[in-house]
């Protein structure tokens, strides 16, 4: 559910215009729903109520700093994954103590950042990982709170590039080596084993994976239990889809009925990663047609965003619902390619979809683009970053300026050799 809708056949973000947006900012641009952000954040905490919870929103699906200022000023905390992003947690005003730090390439700049900063805790990806983690929290005299991410081998049904818990992988340890590298970690001096974690995926529209996969770990905390290592968190990831087309994802009310049976005697603090399902649907990215471009093969329309600004089409083939901003009078469809500016064969927002028929100037919304939207969004081609925009009720705010060519070569400098006159 989101608050984008049509009136007086405009498109609106809560009681805005979308062409009243675009006036205001240009285009492309991002666009997102308070009052949906709000929505979706509270359907979680709501759902877990009867649980000792933290929302540890995966700021890897949209990190514009105003955004996580909401999250945390609704309770939840941030799942991070670098330095930068823990560098936006803390400047939006995450508590640090609802923050933790995953992914597998953590540098010893990067833990010792999160160290200094009194984080919750490591998501450990590696035994080389482990080791790093000890000897930086050893160098500064504290003990690294951590927990290990296991890889239970359990198909998430989804898109290969976003399947994270098989056994091929990169992510977390394998289910067979996990007592051994607890044992481990418990041994060391500088480490407070606290936790397991584990993420099997993304944009995962069944229930079925979360659960035999939460058995797996259940399972595993009791032979821990055995061996002396008691766990207070166990982090389930986040994962839970959104619609795009025609997927029925699993509410997070579902997902807490057909977990919550498993947890009864679980005396540990749940945490959970939630990303796309808060932020997924309630963004559009807004479009206008340059033109149309007819070839003996299809029709193009030609649109001023690109690859650079939404990879996803591009990246994964992913679909993404395309609307007018403004309905148009005619219901004739035309089956046509959207694409961008860039310079690739590669660069398109639609392939082969029969939407109404298109005019320069047109305002196209691209839907369910809040997450993984700007946040994957470059600089290809030397095209600027665009501005996102968060709408509240009838208020328009500027959450991020659109760049300028000044902005594109911030920190580049010419060698002193190359200033030499070119004539």
């Amino acid at each position: 559910m989101h608050d984008f809708h049509y009136h007086d056949n405009q498109l609106y973000c809560e009681n805005v215009s979308l062409e009243e947006i675009a006036h205001k900012v240009g285009t492309p641009c991002y666009i997102y729903s308070h009052k949906t952000l709000v929505r979706h954040i509270r359907a979680f905490d709501q759902a877990f109520n009867a649980i000792p919870h933290t929302i540890a929103y995966a700021m890897k699906a949209n990190s514009n700093i105003a955004i996580l200022r909401l999250m945390a000023q609704e309770g939840s905390g941030a799942d991070i994954v670098s330095g930068g992003e823990l560098f936006r947690a803390l400047e939006a005003g995450v508590p640090s103590q609802k923050i933790v730090f995953a992914g597998v390439g953590k540098s010893g700049d990067e833990i010792e950042q999160a160290l200094k900063a009194d984080i919750l805790m490591f998501n450990v990806e590696s035994a080389g990982e482990l080791q790093l983690i000890h000897e930086v929290a050893g160098n500064m005299g504290v003990r690294a709170r951590v927990a290990l991410r296991i890889n239970p081998d359990i198909d998430p049904k989804t898109h290969p590039y976003i399947s994270t818990g098989l056994k091929k992988s990169k992510f977390g340890i394998g289910a067979e080596r996990a007592l051994e590298e607890f044992k481990t970690a418990s041994e060391l001096t500088h480490i407070e084993v606290v936790g397991v974690h584990c993420h099997i995926g993304s944009q995962l529209t069944e229930l079925t994976p979360f659960t035999d996969a939460l058995k797996k770990i259940l399972a595993l905390i009791e032979t821990l239990k055995v061996q002396g290592i008691n766990i207070r968190y166990l982090n389930i990831g986040g994962g839970l889809g959104i619609t795009y087309s025609d997927e029925v994802p699993p509410h997070p009310k579902d997902l807490a009925a057909a977990i919550s049976p498993l947890l009864q005697d679980l005396k540990c603090q749940l945490i959970m990663e939630p990303g796309r399902s808060i932020v997924g649907n309630a963004g559009v990215m807004m479009t206008r047609v340059l033109y149309n471009k007819d070839t003996e093969a299809k029709r193009f329309v030609v649109v001023d965003a690109a690859m650079n600004d939404l990879l996803r089409p591009s990246l994964y083939e992913a679909y993404h619902d395309i609307q007018h901003v403004r309905k148009p009078s005619s219901s004739r469809l035309k089956t046509v390619d959207i694409v961008g500016p860039i310079c690739e064969s590669g660069d398109f927002l639609a392939k082969e979809r029969a939407v109404p028929e298109t005019v320069s100037g047109d305002l196209l919304a691209v839907m369910s683009a809040g997450a993984y939207g700007f946040t994957m969004a470059s600089n290809y081609n030397s095209r600027p970053r665009v501005p996102e925009v968060l709408i509240q009720d009838h208020e328009i705010h500027v959450i991020r300026t659109r760049e300028t060519y000044a902005d594109l070569i911030r920190g580049e400098t010419i060698p002193a050799f190359l200033k030499k006159s070119t004539s």
